[in-house]
């Protein structure tokens, strides 16, 4: 198991993540999902005390017959479909069939484009808005201790900083052009200094918008 956890809503998970194909994973998965589900309980425990219990399993290659990159699985009847319980449940991640072209702002794409290239662009354009991936790749680069990966490290983070910079910076001249914008639709109305206060520009800046 590479990890075991436990929500806050009491769920077991496991994730395991695989990079060779040992035409195994669907039995160990069942028997991890059997262990972690019958580990709940010690000797004469209710069995009401039972949590739902999930394996996510990440593989670097293709396993099943599937084309979509995420798969989930539950028990359900076999004719209707219907199903039995949520109480156990089975996911597949195989990195390699992730789309080219998937919404990057669905984080499981998001996390899937980062365990297949934490360095690529995708990887790169996203850190700016997900808080989590900029943290995890931190994370990823600090536990190395090769100079290289230290460099690229800094290297990454002042390039990050000037885009976030650039990022703010637009933001804040598209502001600034708003004000103007409507200080102009008042400037027949009413005085400098009531269009400086209620638009929120400096009383210079009216007037040198009035003489335009």
């Amino acid at each position: 198991m590479d990890i075991k956890a436990v929500t806050s809503s009491k769920e077991t998970i496991n994730i395991e993540i695989q990079l060779k194909n040992e035409n195994n994973m669907i039995k160990r998965s069942l028997y991890y999902l059997s262990k972690m589900y019958e580990e709940q309980l010690g000797e004469g425990d209710d069995y009401a005390k039972l949590e739902r219990t999930i394996c996510i399993n990440i593989l670097n290659f293709k396993y099943l017959s599937t084309e979509v990159f995420h798969t989930g699985y539950r028990f359900k009847e076999m004719y209707t479909h219907e199903e039995l319980t949520n109480v156990m449940e089975l996911h597949f991640i195989e990195i390699p069939k992730l789309p080219k072209e998937s919404d990057e702002k669905d984080m499981l794409v998001a996390w899937t484009e980062f365990l297949r290239d934490p360095e690529s662009e995708k990887v790169r354009s996203l850190e700016l808005t997900v808080k989590e991936l900029r943290e995890a790749k931190d994370e990823l680069i600090r536990m190395s201790n090769d100079a290289k990966q230290r460099a690229l490290y800094e290297m990454r983070a002042k390039i990050l900083k000037d885009k976030n910079s650039a990022l703010n910076q637009a933001k804040e001249e598209g502001r600034e052009e708003a004000k103007k914008e409507a200080a102009r639709a008042l400037i027949d109305l009413l005085d400098d200094e009531t269009i400086a206060s209620r638009i929120g520009l400096a009383l210079e800046e009216v007037k040198a918008l009035r003489k335009e």
